[in-house]
């Protein structure tokens, strides 16, 4: 299951983290962001173990969304390192998003 990311574990699990990580931006509130949820969850199975996949609720935590400059949900950002390496706003196909984390774990 994805990780439920908040402003204040943000920094230790995302920007911490030893393996690349897959953050979905999202609201519930949000239409596109539920077509993207079932994707986010296939992709934590997947890549357990070998990535970190969560999301971050904006409405409940929006300092590092404002911090990235999210400006339009949903908005997935991939992180390694500790620093922001790519990005995708709206709904894309699953192997966008597997592509993105492949490219890091090669």
């Amino acid at each position: 299951m994805a990780l439920e990311i908040t402003d204040a574990t943000f920094e230790e699990v995302v920007l911490k983290s030893d393996k690349p990580v897959l953050v979905d931006f999202w609201a519930a509130w949000c239409g596109p962001c539920r077509m993207v949820a079932p994707i986010i969850e296939e992709l934590s199975e997947e890549f357990d173990g070998k990535a970190v996949i969560g999301k971050v609720d904006v409405d409940s935590n929006p300092e590092f969304a404002a911090k990235f400059g999210i400006r339009n949900i949903p908005t997935v950002l991939v992180f390694k390192g500790g620093e922001q390496v790519d990005k995708q706003v709206g709904v894309a196909p699953k192997d966008v998003y597997a592509g993105k984390i492949n490219a890091l774990l090669s």
